[in-house]
C-alpha cells in the first residue's frame, strides 16, 4: 500500500508523544533529523540559564552553591537520567565528558580486575572511544584487543579484564545485544563498559536488568543538553565500594572542604567526580532531561522504530532507482534511532538536503545518516524529508552541491 502524506498526518494526530514536541524550539521550515548528533533546544533552557546567570550568579553569588544547590547538581541530574537508562538514582552521576568518563571507568575496571590486562573492543567502535582506550592501554601497560563485531563473543577469554563497546554503531545504527554480551563477558570473569551516547533518550535501556557493570554517555544528543553538554557515568551498585577511578580530584573526596593533604574517596557515585562542575552547562542538561517528564521509554522506542521503518519504506518506494544502499539493519529491533544510507555521492546529496531545509549528516566515506528524536520528530517530517530527497535525485540538484562542496570535503 502506498504511504501518503495524509496518512502520516493521521499517525501524528494519534501519536501519544505529540505533546512533547511543544517542549522544544524547532525552527520553521526545518526538518531536523540530526538528533543523534545534537538535540533541539528545549523551550525552558534559555529562561533557566538567564535566571541562573542574573539571579543565582548575579545576586546570590557564591552562596548559590548551597542556597541554590549547585553542589548537588551532579547527583540530582544523574538521578533524572537513571530511569532513562534502566538504573537506580544512586547509580548515575553527571560529570566531565564522555571521553574522560570512559577513561576513568576503564582505568578503574583494569585495577578492579587485576592482574588481567586486556581490554577487548570491536574494530569499528566509535573512533574517540578507540583513541581513549589506546591511550589508556599505552599508559597503563595494558593490551587493547580489537576484533570484528561478529568475533566479540569468541574473543572473550580468561585474559580479558574489560569488554568496552558502544551500544549503537554510529554509522549504521546497529545495536549490540547488551544482555547477551554482558553474560558472555561475566562467564569468563570480564567486566563490561558500554557507551550509550547514541542510545540513551531514544530507546529503552535496562542497565540493571541486563547486569551491566559500567556505562557512560553524553548529554547533547537525545538528552537535549546543548552543545558540549556534560556527560554521565553509571556504576552498578555492586561495584561502587571497590571501584577506584584515577582522576582523584577534590570533588571526589570524602570531605572536599576539609582540604586534607591526603585523598580519601567519597562513598558511592560521588567518588567519580573530579573537578568543580560546570554549573551553567549542567543546568542546561537538567532542562534537557526534564523534557522526558511524563514520558514512557517504551513509547519512545516504539515511535523510534516506526519512524525508521517509515523512512526506509519511503526510500525504497520513491528512491529505489537512484543508487542508494540501505546501510542499517532493516529489522528495527536491531537498529537504534537512526537510519543510514550509502551513496557514492553521499556528501553532495546531504549538502543539497541541508540547503533545502532537511538536516541530517554525512560520515565518510559515503554514509548519510538521519537520526530520529521521538520527542519532537513527526511522521510527516519523515514523509517530507524523503519527498525532498526524491526531488533532489530526480532533478539532479545534488550535482551542483557536489561541485560547490568539493573543496570542503574532509
Amino acid at each position: 500500500m502506498t504511504v501518503t502524506r495524509a496518512a502520516c498526518e493521521q499517525l501524528d494526530a494519534r501519536d501519544p508523544l505529540a505533546f512533547a514536541r511543544e517542549r522544544f524550539i524547532v525552527p520553521d521550515g526545518v526538518i531536523y533529523l540530526d538528533g543523534n548528533s545534537l538535540g533541539c533546544l528545549p523551550r525552558t533552557t534559555a529562561p533557566r540559564l538567564a535566571q541562573l546567570a542574573t539571579k543565582e550568579w548575579g545576586e546570590d553569588l557564591i552562596t548559590s552553591w548551597n542556597k541554590n544547590d549547585w553542589i548537588g547538581m551532579p547527583g540530582r541530574v544523574g538521578a533524572r537520567i537513571a530511569p532513562l537508562v534502566g538504573a537506580d538514582a544512586d547509580e548515575v552521576i553527571v560529570a566531565d565528558s564522555t571521553s574522560v568518563n570512559l577513561f576513568k571507568l576503564a582505568a578503574g575496571a583494569l585495577r578492579l580486575n587485576a592482574p588481567r590486562r586486556v581490554i577487548l573492543t570491536e574494530r569499528r567502535n566509535f573512533p574517540t572511544d578507540l583513541y581513549v582506550l589506546q591511550g589508556l592501554a599505552e599508559f597503563a601497560g595494558a593490551e587493547l584487543r580489537t576484533v570484528a563485531r561478529e568475533e566479540l563473543a569468541g574473543a572473550l577469554d580468561k585474559d580479558v579484564a574489560l569488554l568496552a563497546l558502544t551500544h549503537a554503531d554510529f554509522k549504521t545504527g546497529e545495536i549490540h545485544d547488551m544482555r547477551a554480551l554482558n553474560a558472555a563477558a561475566h562467564k569468563v570473569g570480564a567486566l563490561t563498559l558500554w557507551d550509550l551516547s547514541h542510545s540513551a533518550g531514544a530507546m529503552e535501556l535496562f542497565l540493571d536488568r541486563d547486569n551491566t557493570d559500567l556505562a557512560v554517555g553524553c548529554g547533547y544528543k537525545y538528552l537535549n543538553g546543548g552543545p558540549g553538554a556534560p556527560a554521565y557515568l553509571y556504576v552498578a551498585r555492586r561495584h561502587q565500594q571497590d571501584l577506584r577511578q584515577p582522576l582523584s580530584g577534590w570533588m571526589g573526596h570524602a570531605a572536599p572542604f576539609d582540604f586534607s593533604e591526603t585523598y580519601r574517596p567519597a562513598d558511592g557515585m560521588l567518588r567519580h567526580l573530579c573537578g568543580t562542575q560546570a554549573v551553567l552547562s549542567m543546568a542546561a542538561l537538567e532542562e534537557g532531561v526534564k523534557t522526558f517528564d511524563g514520558v514512557d521509554m517504551s513509547t519512545v522506542r516504539a515511535k523510534s522504530r516506526a519512524l525508521g521503518d517509515l523512512f526506509l519504506d519511503l526510500v525504497e518506494s520513491r528512491c529505489g532507482d537512484f543508487g542508494f544502499a540501505i546501510a542499517c539493519p532493516r529489522d528495527s529491533q536491531r537498529r537504534g534511532s537512526q537510519v543510514s544510507l550509502c551513496h557514492r555521492e553521499g556528501y553532495a546529496i546531504m549538502q543539497a538536503l541541508i540547503a533545502g531545509g532537511v538536516i541530517g549528516d554525512f560520515r565518510a566515506p559515503d554514509f548519510i545518516r538521519f537520526g530520529f528524536a521521538p520527542l519532537y520528530n513527526r511522521h510527516v517530517d519523515v514523509w517530507d524529508a524523503v519527498d525532498r530527497l526524491a526531488t533532489i535525485m530526480r532533478d539532479s540538484v545534488w550535482r551542483e552541491a557536489r561541485f560547490q562542496g568539493r573543496q570542503s570535503v574532509t
